[in-house]
C-alpha cells in the first residue's frame, strides 16, 4: 500500500508542476452571449479583455441571421433553435464592429454591434 501511496503522490505532483508550467492549456473561455432578432443583436456591445478567450454564443429568436465580425475574420450563420459558437482570442484593444450579414428585411441595414477590446 505504501508503494502505491508514494506512486500516486509522485503523479499528483507532476501533473501539478506540468499544469503550472503551461498555463495556457489550462486556461478557460469566457462565454458571451448574444441574441440576434429582428434588425437588432442584444448587447449591441460587448466588452472584452485583449488576450482573453472568448466563446460568443449567437442565437436567434426569429429567422436566419449571419453574423460576420470582419476584424477577426469571423463568419456565421445563425439559425432559430440551434446555437452558432464562434471562438476568439482578441490579440489589440480597439473598437471593432459585427453585422448581420443575411439580409433579414428593411431595418437590416441598421442591424449591428460593436466589441471593445480593452
Amino acid at each position: 500500500m505504501s508503494r502505491f501511496a508514494f506512486a500516486l503522490g509522485a503523479i499528483l505532483v507532476g501533473a501539478a508542476a506540468l499544469a503550472a508550467a503551461l498555463p495556457g492549456i489550462a486556461q478557460s473561455e469566457r462565454v458571451v452571449r448574444i441574441t440576434a432578432k429582428k434588425y437588432e443583436f442584444d448587447p449591441p456591445k460587448v466588452t472584452l479583455k485583449r488576450g482573453e478567450p472568448v466563446v460568443l454564443e449567437l442565437t436567434t429568436l426569429d429567422r436566419v441571421h449571419g453574423f460576420k465580425l470582419p476584424a477577426f475574420g469571423v463568419r456565421a450563420d445563425v439559425a432559430p433553435g440551434e446555437v452558432a459558437r464562434v471562438r476568439i482570442t482578441p490579440d489589440a484593444a480597439g473598437k471593432f464592429d459585427f453585422l448581420c450579414d443575411s439580409f433579414c428585411g428593411s431595418g437590416h441595414e441598421d442591424m449591428d454591434g460593436e466589441i471593445v477590446v480593452e
